[in-house]
């Protein structure tokens, strides 16, 4: 499993996504999404996989995110607005980085905390 993050929620993310990469198959994480920023992942995984994204906002704000995720083509496979949680499963379609974002653009002065798996 290969599991990248990119975007502006500072040193700590990558020291999270460090720990996580050496884990099991399956991965939780919780970070800190600052005001007005958004925060990418990225996991490599192998047609046909059942794959289930699962989040939730514990702090912050009225506990709301943006979240999308896109296969390797870009195609966005999931986006959903201002979501306090969700979960969905889909069954990978190719080889390939997907790719999956939150995002606290909306926000001008609270910072969220997320948990996702």
């Amino acid at each position: 499993m290969l599991l990248r993050g990119s975007g502006t929620a500072g040193p700590w993310g990558w020291l999270t996504l460090l720990l996580v990469a050496c884990a099991a198959r399956a991965s939780e994480i919780t970070f800190e999404l600052p005001d007005n920023a958004k925060q990418c992942f990225y996991e490599e995984i192998v047609q046909g996989t059942k794959c289930t994204l699962e989040f939730q906002v514990i702090t912050g704000g009225h506990y709301d995110v943006d979240c999308r995720l896109e296969g390797p083509d870009g195609a966005v496979l999931y986006k959903e607005m201002k979501k306090q949680y969700d979960s969905f499963t889909f069954t990978a379609s190719r080889n390939g980085t997907y790719k999956f974002c939150f995002s606290n653009e909306f926000s001008t002065f609270t910072h969220k905390t997320v948990y996702f798996d």
